[in-house]
């Protein structure tokens, strides 16, 4: 009924935004709504009062209903499609507006615009329709492309090939004013002009900095970071505050502090790593709890202070380390990340502890959270671990014979902290995450599977561990605080996952409009093994809400965990580093009115901030990892590979390698057959044959092309004549068309192909919840 109620309210605010300036005695709104009856009056009654509460509509002098004039306009993100129209994302609780063509006032992918609603939704399958009235903020100031000259250059200067594929069907004039690069250089240019009335097609912007040469190695990657705005270089007096900084730890900077030097503690990571952000280390007791004493961060806050010192500002500014194929690039200056603040073996290094006690079920009965300063006794890898927890390797062993049965301590520990996890229903993934191998010139020769051993999960447990303490512990001391939040999914995104499960003959008991992790945790484990796992899990995600900060504790959803925060990477991460902050000031200053008067109004910021960054990273994170993959396919032209189709659309199928290059078979060029997409199961069905393509199915591909520069791999059907059949096609009434086949659909589906390249909102977009192929950012 209180889903029922709030349609109800949205279908009047509907109704009157789309008559903005008419005011409508109830009567008439019931006459629209085509709801009858006196019940149907009384609810309608009661909404009114509702929206008026709010301040949505106001009361005409004769006492009808009209929208407020103050809320007239709505604000959302402009996601624009090639073919000219859009969509604005508004309401994460109600389906986007559709613009058409004309009313887009040429606002680019990413704006912010502000619109009106010119006809409401219709029903839940068909959202409203509006038009944008303002470009409130642009997401694009600058771009970045190679230079060039041409004879078509209409008078200016010369022009841009822009890289970015969501901007990239528009042309780029550079114009006389600026720097002058000559052809072959890659410039970042400001947007002086966007499209409009007089050259819809075109913008026009002044050449600022040159960044390199079409040839040079890294070049294209270090475009991926330019046009996603991400600071590149750090600025002189970062550095040379960052070189002022001791290189060791002074005497003085101990004091208050506990010495935990006599502990075994570890780092466990990666090869490649060198900013090492947390140390570990685990033992029994004599009551048969385990002692997580504990997990030990590096105190970065320590020297990123004070707040908006310059380190503070740029680190702000950056809010995450961006991993990229074959760099990073870092928050902090690397004489910070990979020098003083990284816990380094045998060097004496500040940090921020957690210690707690663990009970055989996995629960924290003790902790404690102070500073501390410490000494690695190893600088571990995720391989050496995993030899000897997994492989027992008897060499791995007897080189760290003295750590051996902490490893195993630790090892026992894990499980006991993921059985926990699951019996409270977290839900685990377990994405597949590719590693892209580059040569000497950056180019990709290898795509490989990173695997994730019992070494990963076990510091990613002790990591949960530490987050959800941390996290409970400042909520119940009811403190200003940083959280991470994953909030429970909306009610409707749910029953609509339910009912593509039914499709699939998996039926789910459960109430969407009070859903627990533990019910979805179920419906994997059903699926786990089957052919349908992938399909189900790439459903399941994009059923859920993005996880995000919020200086509200709103527990995370994913995780099955009522507190939840991040403290453990404050190298990498901003709001880690804020939380280390927090800490350090409610012990230095006490909890009371005053003190929490101090972050209670710049939490929100940061969180908000962050949560964009965050975003940023993991976008050209994404684009960098499609482009080096179409590189890497490209060279396999005409090759065949397996796969499995990872979704069905209307325009054709995406299909997924075992490497996770993931393309598209178009419908155009399924020619065996007239091939149809039945919604109900997501599926393609040939007219005549019935051969059928699902998710989750195995199906044998060639490569056919790949465009690079748009991260775009097309494949065709190997063999379709042995695609299974079905019955699932909706039997039609025959019509005649003098024996002509009707191909204006596969025509019309063409353009589906450009489409899928340029990031159709219906296309196939997973949420990557990993990074750097280590540490979880959850």
């Amino acid at each position: 009924m209180q889903e029922q109620d709030k349609n109800l309210k949205k279908e009047i605010e509907d109704v009157l935004r789309t008559n903005p300036d008419a005011a409508f005695t109830v009567e008439k709104i019931a006459d629209v709504l085509k709801y009858h009856g006196s019940a149907a009056f009384k609810l309608i009654v009661q909404e009114l009062v509702s929206l008026e509460r709010d301040e949505m509509v106001v009361v005409t002098d004769n006492g009808s209903f009209q929208l407020n004039p103050e809320k007239r306009k709505l604000t959302g993100i402009f996601h624009a499609n090639d073919k000219g129209f859009g969509f604005v994302a508004y309401d994460e609780n109600q389906p986007d507006a559709y613009i058409a063509p004309d009313n887009t006032m040429y606002a680019l992918n990413g704006d912010e615009v502000e619109f009106e609603i010119t006809r409401p939704a219709a029903g839940s399958d068909r959202g409203p329709e509006g038009k944008v009235v303002a470009i409130t903020e642009r997401k694009y100031q600058t771009v970045v492309g190679p230079f060039n000259q041409g004879e078509d250059d209409h008078g200016f200067y010369g022009h841009l090939k822009l890289t970015d594929k969501k901007i990239s069907k528009y042309q780029f004039y550079i114009s006389d004013i600026g720097i002058k690069p000559t052809a072959g250089e890659v410039v970042t240019a400001q947007i002086t002009e966007y499209p409009n009335a007089e050259h819809p097609d075109y913008m026009v912007g002044i050449a600022e900095q040159v960044i390199g040469s079409v040839d040079d190695p890294g070049i294209d990657i270090l475009q991926i970071v330019y046009a996603h705005d991400i600071p590149a270089e750090f600025p002189t007096d970062v550095l040379e505050a960052a070189d002022a900084i001791p290189d060791h730890v002074l005497d003085e900077e101990l004091e208050g502090r506990e010495d935990i030097t006599d502990q075994t503690l570890v780092t466990i990571d990666g090869e490649s790593s060198k900013d090492l952000d947390d140390a570990v280390t685990v033992w029994k007791l004599p009551n048969g709890n385990y002692h997580l004493g504990g997990v030990h961060i590096a105190d970065v806050s320590h020297y990123v202070t004070p707040p908006g010192s310059v380190i503070d500002k740029e680190a702000y500014q950056r809010g995450t380390s961006v991993y990229l194929t074959d760099r990073v690039i870092p928050m902090l200056p690397r004489r910070l990340s990979n020098g003083i603040c990284s816990l380094n073996e045998g060097v004496l290094r500040l940090c921020m502890s957690c210690d707690m006690e663990i009970d055989p079920e996995g629960n924290v009965i003790k902790h404690r959270i102070h500073p501390s300063y410490m000494k690695s006794k190893a600088r571990m890898t995720y391989t050496a671990v995993n030899q000897i927890i997994e492989a027992h390797d008897e060499n791995t062993m007897n080189r760290y014979k003295d750590l051996v049965p902490m490893f195993e301590d630790m090892a026992d520990l894990h499980r006991i902290l993921y059985k926990n996890r699951k019996n409270h229903g977290a839900i685990d993934f377990d994405d597949r995450e590719a590693e892209i191998i580059v040569d000497e010139k950056g180019h990709a020769v290898d795509i490989k599977l990173r695997v994730r051993g019992l070494a990963e999960r076990m510091i990613e447990s002790f990591m949960l561990a530490a987050n959800e303490t941390v996290a409970q512990h400042y909520f119940e001391a009811n403190v200003p605080f940083l959280y991470r939040v994953h909030e429970t999914p909306d009610a409707d995104r749910i029953k609509n996952f339910y009912e593509f499960l039914t499709a699939f003959g998996i039926n789910v008991k459960g109430d969407p409009e009070h859903i627990k992790p533990k019910t979805l945790q179920n419906v994997l484990k059903k699926v786990a093994g089957q052919p349908e796992e992938a399909m189900v899990s790439v459903m399941l995600l994009r059923s859920l809400k993005q996880a995000k900060y919020s200086d509200q504790s709103l527990g995370h959803f994913g995780l099955a965990a009522p507190f939840y925060t991040h403290f453990t990477s404050p190298i990498r991460r901003y709001p880690d580093t804020t939380v280390h902050r927090l800490i350090h000031y409610y012990e230095d200053n006490g909890i009371n009115a005053e003190t929490k008067k101090t972050y209670a109004g710049v939490l929100d910021e940061i969180a908000v901030h962050s949560s964009e960054t965050e975003r940023r990273a993991v976008d050209a994170e994404r684009d960098t990892d499609a482009m080096k993959k179409a590189e890497y396919m490209a060279d396999h032209v005409g090759e065949e590979f397996d796969a499995v189709i990872s979704s069905v659309l209307k325009f054709g199928m995406f299909v997924e390698l075992p490497n996770t290059v993931e393309g598209l078979v178009h419908i155009s060029r399924m020619n065996d057959d007239y091939y149809e997409y039945v919604e109900q199961f997501m599926a393609l069905v040939g007219r005549g044959t019935r051969r059928t393509y699902k998710m989750g199915q195995p199906i044998r591909v060639k490569v056919v092309n790949v465009d690079v520069e748009h991260s775009a791999v097309d494949f065709d059907i190997v063999n379709p004549e042995e695609t299974p059949v079905s019955d699932i096609l909706p039997k039609r009434k025959p019509r005649s068309n003098n024996g002509r086949r009707n191909n204006d659909h596969r025509r019309s589906n063409k353009d589906g192909q450009k489409n899928h390249h340029g990031g159709n909102r219906n296309g196939s977009q997973r949420r990557n919840n990993s990074q750097s192929g280590n540490k979880p950012r959850h």
